[in-house]
């Protein structure tokens, strides 16, 4: 009878018993890396939404769990298959963390935070350049599955990186009105709209980085902030016993103005 156990090696022989055939789940059987990989995604987000939460004493441990089912999971898979085993994984990472900072385990010294961050950047790149198929891009490296603004925002960061990026905010806030003007010209057109927005939001993205600011997480910022005041309207309707779909426009944003004011207090 196999127990919960806080040893890594019992998480790793639960999964090998979930995917042995005959007497494992048939669910986690038919999976494959490809229809795993969506989950892995989800389950970072989870992750990302607890500590967005502030749920870091229950919410947060479950999710960090369901996260690292998702690399366990992976590793079995690929330890079937004859490539790599978990212990693989934590050599790979421990070996890179090592490599990566000479500044606690060498002799590169002490080092403030941003002299770090340059160093890290520099010993990815060598990293990159003594791997036998070197990148034909500046811009290789950048995950497809990542979300759009946090892929536009990491091929920004690769770009200017070479050179190519502007050299202060001010011509960025430029760009973002010569889009909204464009944009402007062909609203009603679905197609170039579409092909406009896209644009701007590309050039709102790279207004984010030259503020310092990671686009991704003021967008989900945006949203919990949008949740939260309409959950207040939703709220204020209640108490008179109506709803969103039975009040006006005009009343509803009125409601949003309170809730905003409510927040600022």
């Amino acid at each position: 009878m196999i127990k919960a156990s806080r040893d890594i090696a019992g998480l790793i022989e639960l999964m090998a018993r979930l995917r042995t055939p005959g007497s494992g789940c048939p669910w986690d059987l038919e999976q494959t890396f490809g229809t795993i990989a969506p989950y892995t995604i989800e389950e970072a987000y989870e992750v990302a939404d607890a500590i967005a939460r502030g749920d870091l004493n229950d919410g947060l441990p479950d999710e960090l769990g369901d996260l690292l089912l998702q690399v366990v999971f992976h590793a079995r898979m690929a330890e079937e298959q004859g490539r790599f085993d978990f212990g693989d994984v934590v050599l790979a990472i421990t070996e890179k963390l090592i490599r990566r900072h000479p500044h606690v385990f060498g002799d590169a010294g002490n080092l403030a935070p941003a002299e770090v961050k340059a160093l890290w950047k520099k010993i990815k790149e060598q990293e990159r350049a003594a791997k036998p198929a070197q990148a034909a891009s500046a811009l290789d490296g950048v995950p497809l599955a990542l979300p759009a603004l946090s892929r536009a925002q990491k091929f920004q960061d690769k770009a200017a990186a070479v050179g190519f990026d502007w050299p202060d905010v001010k011509p960025v806030l430029e760009k973002i009105i010569e889009e909204v003007r464009e944009l402007e010209e062909v609203i009603g057109d679905r197609e170039k709209s579409a092909e406009e927005i896209g644009d701007l939001l590309f050039a709102v993205t790279n207004l984010a980085r030259h503020a310092g600011v990671d686009a991704e997480a003021a967008l989900r910022g945006a949203n919990a902030k949008f949740e939260r005041r309409f959950a207040s309207i939703e709220k204020a309707l209640a108490e008179k016993g109506r709803a969103p779909k039975d009040s006006t426009l005009d009343e509803m944003d009125a409601l949003w103005n309170e809730a905003k004011k409510a927040e600022r207090r």
